[in-house]
């Protein structure tokens, strides 16, 4: 068994926490019209609103799948986006750019000897090209996908999975991400909690705090 330190182990969700969600539509704003930022913001609610019901009902469908059903709502929403980019815009997230500042704290992590994975609603193929696009795959001791038990976070398997990997108990265990409700799941399941508060969002989740809260990745060096 992996020993108390709650340091000595990093997980990180990847959409919004290491991988930058936004970005494919961002590239082709131009082409997709002036309401290229809303088809964005409605492709990502609805690509997450998609995961927690097949959680919930028990339906699992694979999260790239959902993806694609959540662009194609998108663009139903926003009738005068530019459809013929559909296509560049699946392409361009599957291999979803990385924030900047992953990597170079992903680098000083492990050479404090910290363990790191990924675990992430993800496939595997998504999380595997992303990882490769951005030259990440040095930094990893595990990429872990929800695929791998048929339901998403926060249903405890997904988070069972980094437990398995590292053969530790879960305050052992330093779980990273962007999105506030996974920090809440991930907090009642045991796990020492930061979240990344990318966008400066309000706080939902207030009974389900994490440690530490922070703008970027960078504040996890400070702890």
């Amino acid at each position: 068994m992996a020993g108390s330190d709650a340091c000595s182990i990093y997980v990180f969700d990847a959409y919004g926490t290491l991988f930058d969600v936004h970005a494919a539509v961002r590239r082709y704003s131009d082409r997709l019209g002036p309401n290229a930022a809303h088809l964005s913001e409605i492709w990502r609610s609805k690509q997450l609103e998609y995961s927690w019901v097949r959680a919930l009902t028990g339906r699992y469908v694979d999260f790239w799948t959902l993806t694609e059903r959540a662009l194609d709502f998108a663009y139903e929403r926003i009738p005068d986006a530019d459809r013929s980019m559909r296509q560049a815009l699946l392409d361009t997230y599957h291999e979803a750019d990385a924030f900047e500042d992953v990597r170079p704290v992903l680098e000083e992590l492990k050479a404090r000897d910290a363990q790191l994975a990924i675990l992430s609603n993800g496939t595997r193929k998504m999380l595997d090209a992303a990882v490769a696009k951005n030259g990440l795959g040095d930094l990893f001791d595990h990429i872990l996908s929800a695929d791998d038990v048929k339901t998403y976070k926060t249903q405890s398997s997904v988070y069972d999975l980094a437990m398995t990997a590292f053969r530790c108990f879960p305050e052992a265990i330093s779980f990273q991400s962007s999105n506030r409700w996974d920090v809440a799941g991930a907090t009642a399941y045991g796990f020492r909690t930061v979240w990344i508060n990318r966008t400066a969002d309000l706080d939902e989740y207030r009974d389900l705090s994490p440690v530490a809260q922070f703008k970027d990745l960078k504040g996890l060096l400070t702890l």
